[in-house]
């Protein structure tokens, strides 16, 4: 049996390839998910994961996914699911793009401050945050699950644990702050409410959580932001689909890079053994299908999208285990100096 900790980043819609991924690694009998630290989209996989796995085990943590991502899909409406269904990922991310509603709730998230709906504003998520069973989520179960969020009066990324987690806590991990209002969570521990926004700018997701003693040392990072683009984005679409995928990469490069270097003083000697941990990085990623997609295809669940998004984490995680589970639990399988040299 080898354990890992699972880090499940945030990106809308693009959260179904995540799916995917764990719905292959709850059918593998020699793994064991010790803990889950998921930002946005992640957080909510691993809530669902979490919850379902109190409740019955693997194949009930694998319905609960299930049940989440029918939601996830039921919010764009089965018009869109018919007219897109045979459709090609690039093709539906370029008519998302350029369709004259999207491009219109788009420019109007950039004019419109979501504050300006007053009593009709609702958030599309919560009927979905407030099914979630938070008596399994926040039981004090060797299986953690830690959720981020961005401290808007501070800046700073706040880390939610145990039985600090609920409705509320799931939509400001989800927050993106152009579209939703800030919510307001109390901090028993400074006696304020403070308001919170999407944990992808601080956390995507917050890796040290899994720096703790009593946590395996091996971290499998389920990437659904490209780290690279091969073309330079000209287009106003591209642009901006780009800067959303560095913002919500700047954090996590971040982290591996302090992790790398870590990992080079303990190489070196340059600390005692046990002074530091030696985490060991692993990744699941389909680059070549996030390239074909886009902002667009975050914000707007076309079922066709999630159903190819998910085929693609199935065949993402099988392609890992395949390759790098032999390496669990002795070395990391993502060369870290190569990707920062």
């Amino acid at each position: 049996m080898v354990r890992i900790n699972l880090a499940l980043q945030g990106g809308g819609a693009h959260g179904a390839f995540t799916w995917g991924v764990l719905d292959v690694l709850l059918q593998e009998p020699d793994v064991e998910i010790a803990a889950i630290s998921g930002t946005s989209a992640g957080a909510l996989n691993g809530a669902a994961l979490k919850a379902g796995y109190l409740s019955g085990g693997a194949e009930a943590a694998r319905e609960n996914l299930d049940w989440l991502w029918g939601k996830m899909g039921a919010i764009s409406g089965p018009a869109m699911t018919q007219w897109m269904g045979s459709w090609g990922a690039g093709a539906v991310a370029k008519t998302l793009e350029y369709s004259l509603p999207f491009m219109m709730a788009d420019m109007a998230s950039r004019m419109v401050s979501p504050y300006a709906y007053g009593p009709f504003y609702s958030h599309p998520l919560k009927p979905i945050a407030e099914a979630f069973n938070y008596e399994k989520i926040c039981s004090d179960h060797p299986l953690k699950l830690f959720v981020c969020a961005t401290n808007v009066r501070t800046g700073k990324a706040r880390v939610f644990s145990c039985n600090e987690i609920n409705t509320d806590v799931l939509l400001a991990s989800a927050c993106l702050p152009t579209l939703f209002q800030a919510v307001e969570i109390d901090d028993p521990q400074t006696g304020r409410k403070d308001a919170f926004w999407d944990g992808g700018y601080t956390g995507n997701p917050a890796l040290w959580p899994f720096f703790a003693p009593e946590l395996p040392d091996d971290v499998l990072i389920v990437n659904i932001n490209p780290i690279e683009r091969g073309a330079t984005p000209v287009t106003p679409q591209q642009i901006q689909s780009r800067i959303n995928e560095i913002s919500f990469n700047s954090s996590l490069m971040s982290e591996l890079r302090a992790i790398s270097f870590a990992k080079r003083l303990i190489k070196e000697g340059a600390v005692k053994k046990g002074d530091m941990k030696d985490v060991k990085i692993h990744m699941v990623a389909d680059d070549d299908l996030m390239n074909e997609l886009s902002v667009a295809t975050k914000m707007v669940p076309v079922p066709a999208i999630l159903a190819r998004l998910k085929a693609a984490g199935e065949a993402a995680a099988k392609a890992f285990l395949k390759d790098h589970k032999a390496k669990i639990g002795k070395e990391s399988s993502v060369d870290l100096t190569a990707m920062y040299g």
